[in-house]
């Protein structure tokens, strides 16, 4: 209990609370210049959120996708390696998903769903080991690859739809099968019909599972020990190529939960996409404000859902355009970024705390 509650209480948390409370300062500051009301704007950002049962479960729907994304970064960035292929991860995991909800038919739901599910981790976990098999053994850059990958990821997404569950006359495959459903019926009847569904629970889920694994195993040392430094770990005879590859998996199953999800649980069906979605890229965000910790994570994730998903209720109730979010996001992730200028802030509360030590 001690190890954990040290995650809560560590300088990097202050520093992250502070960079928050800073990039919230600065977004009322541009709206100030902007003529907008920055108090009215804030109270409409969470009346939205949590002013009642519906949109509380829809910011919660919001929140979940970023959480695994958010992990799958962390993961990676825990064993020194950058996935910046998050994205590719998620629509391979949620075609995959898709394969499995549409075209099997006949399976109860109790095997049909979790069939599904982990159809969409695991080729999500697949698609990022390939970036961590070329970086074990050819050097390859993970961020080239990785870039790449989504790309490739995206076009791997579309042509199975489009050749294999298209929808007739639409741009967009046919439904998953019902019993591929993870949507939990009763709670969305409670809420509004709000899209809430298992991910959540799973997601949280996985936050433990990515501490208990990291701090708690033999194998998750040897990952954080590998990220620390490859060579001193090889010379204690860890394999280094190997738990490259492996945190590269683990991290893809993450991000190829969150995709699963997604078609599993809101849509039910998945769409020809022009673009990337941006879900992976929002999760390099949600790990970078929760320090890659995770449960850093679940509070970047709440914070950035709820500032996505509030920002409507800005533009509505008060006026403000959507982009004011945005700064507010960046201007967190860049404070956290520069920790230097953060802790120059908060030097002169450091310096008075010495002084009454001493004293």
């Amino acid at each position: 209990m001690a190890n954990f509650l040290k995650l809560f209480t560590r300088d990097s948390f202050i520093l992250a609370i502070v960079a928050i409370i800073i990039g919230l300062v600065l977004g009322a500051l541009v709206m100030l210049i902007g003529g907008y009301d920055p108090i009215a704007a804030y109270g409409a950002l969470f009346e939205r959120v949590y002013g009642d049962a519906y949109n509380f479960g829809e910011a919660i729907r919001e929140m979940t996708p970023l959480i695994l994304t958010g992990l799958a970064f962390a993961f990676a960035a825990r064993a020194g390696l950058f996935n910046i292929g998050g994205e590719g991860q998620f629509l391979i995991g949620m075609t995959a998903a898709s394969v499995v909800a549409i075209q099997l038919k006949g399976l109860p739901a109790i095997i049909h769903a979790p069939l599904a599910v982990i159809a969409g981790a695991l080729f999500g976990g697949l698609w990022a080991a390939l970036a961590g098999y070329l970086k074990a053994k050819r050097g390859v850059n993970e961020v080239i690859t990785c870039i790449m990958l989504n790309w490739i990821g995206l076009y791997t997404a579309n042509l199975v739809i489009n050749r294999f569950m298209l929808l007739e006359g639409q741009n967009r495959s046919v439904d998953i099968q019902p019993t591929a459903s993870v949507s939990i019926d009763w709670l969305s009847q409670m809420m509004g019909n709000a899209r809430v569904h298992w991910g959540t629970l799973i997601a949280l889920a996985a936050a433990v599972f990515f501490y208990i694994f990291l701090w708690k195993t033999k194998q998750g040392y040897e990952l954080r020990s590998v990220g620390f430094n490859q060579d001193a770990s090889r010379y204690a005879g860890m394999n280094v190529d190997r738990n490259i590859v492996k945190a590269m998996f683990i991290s893809g199953t993450f991000a190829g939960l969150a995709g699963a999800f997604e078609v599993l649980g809101v849509f039910h069906y998945q769409s020809v996409m022009a673009s990337s979605p941006g879900t992976g890229f929002d999760g390099i965000a949600v790990a970078l404000i929760g320090m890659n910790n995770p449960f850093g994570v679940l509070l970047g994730a709440i914070l950035f859902g709820t500032l996505t998903y509030g920002s409507a209720g800005m533009s509505f109730a008060a006026d403000v355009p959507p982009e004011i979010t945005r700064i507010v996001i960046g201007s967190i992730i860049f404070f956290i970024a520069a920790q230097g200028i953060v802790r120059w802030i908060l030097k002169p509360f450091y310096s008075k705390r010495k002084k009454e030590k001493v004293l």
